[in-house]
């Protein structure tokens, strides 16, 4: 458990910008909906929620909780399973278990659990060099997950867990020509995939995002908002709760996946500089916790955490600015979403935990 000589060496420079966030946020979603609505206030009882699972993960010792990695991951696995047996159904999604004071989004919280489970099977200090059996197993661990979440249909959470496997294994010892082999594989299958795996409206993102103008009312309506909020903004921005395309609402879910596009309306270019500042100093501060870590491990666990997070947070950005197809994908810290919320501040915890240990036994 947590130790008093540990107080010396928590990041809190880390902790002041992750916060920092998770302010801008509050605020911007303040704007987005139009005053404290229930939709605030939700997000901020979902901050004290994640404030709760940050200190339980960074006051249990991350080697103990990597011990009982395979008990967590079991529990991942059967809340997914029971998502889709029982879970609630939103928007033709079936993601949530209705807890009956919360609804709790178990796809969520895979990412770190298959960190966890991941790091503590490549990054144990007496195995072996690297094998293509680990790999195996390593992909086997990952598609469980990813195949549960893309059934309930979550296709953009589950595509936050590749770059996990990809990550770990990568700074585990798999050959870079791996890599090459997976992206040649991938390219290849790409034509057959968005024929028989993608569902309809998968296709119709991806055709939309080629070209929106073809539907501007329909599929291509979002991202031809997204587009104009993200470039009214200018320089300064038209100020706090003044958007035309926020506060009129001519931008759809503004409060949860183009929050970013919001803040770039209501801020300007500045506002939007001083919120990549703020993730660009997350990220680098994350990855001195990762080269600190006295073991492989802790290492692999924040790299690991920190894959999934990067991620995310360039994706839904690069969403907001029309780059990339629109996907279900918050932008973490920033947008509205308990159990993201919760989840990100938990994932954080073990980086903050990884990082203060790093002088134990």
């Amino acid at each position: 458990m947590f130790e008093r000589r540990l107080y010396f060496h928590i990041d809190w420079i880390l902790i002041v910008a992750v916060f920092a966030l998770c302010a801008i946020g509050l605020v911007t979603i303040y704007s987005a909906t139009g005053g404290p609505t229930g939709i605030y206030r939700t997000q901020i009882y979902a901050i004290g929620l994640g404030i709760a699972a940050m200190l339980a993960c960074m006051a249990i010792d991350y080697r103990s909780l990597a011990d009982k990695s395979h008990l967590i991951y079991l529990a991942m696995i059967f809340a997914l399973v029971g998502v889709l047996v029982f879970g609630s159904v939103r928007g033709g999604s079936r993601r949530w278990i209705d807890l009956g004071f919360y609804n709790i989004q178990p796809s969520e919280f895979a990412k770190a659990t298959l960190a966890l489970m991941l790091a503590k099977m490549l990054g144990e200090s007496r195995r072996r060099a690297f094998t293509n059996n680990d790999l195996l197993l390593a992909g086997i661990l990952t598609a469980v997950p990813v195949l549960l979440i893309a059934r309930q249909p979550d296709l953009g959470t589950a595509v936050t867990l590749i770059p996990i496997l990809l990550t770990i294994t990568y700074v585990a010892g798999m050959p870079v020509r791996y890599l090459g082999i997976l992206a040649l594989v991938g390219l290849l299958a790409a034509p057959f995939a968005y024929q028989f795996a993608l569902q309809d409206y998968q296709r119709e993102r991806i055709s939309t995002f080629l070209d929106p103008e073809q539907d501007p009312r329909g599929a291509g309506y979002q991202q031809l908002q997204a587009r104009i909020t993200v470039g009214s903004g200018g320089v300064w921005g038209k100020g706090f709760m003044q958007g035309t395309q926020g506060q009129l609402r001519f931008l759809p879910v503004a409060h949860n996946d183009f929050i970013f596009s919001v803040l770039a309306e209501e801020r300007g270019f500045v506002g939007v500089l001083v919120a990549l500042g703020l993730y660009l100093f997350v990220i680098m501060r994350s990855l001195a916790a990762a080269r600190l870590a006295k073991d492989r491990l802790g290492a692999y666990l924040v790299l690991g955490v920190l894959a999934s997070f990067t991620f995310q947070v360039v994706y839904n950005i690069m969403m907001s600015c029309g780059i990339v197809p629109v996907k279900g994908l918050t932008l973490p810290l920033l947008s509205y979403g308990g159990s993201s919320m919760i989840a990100t501040l938990a994932g954080f915890g073990l980086i903050l935990n990884v990082r203060m240990r790093r002088f134990t036994n």
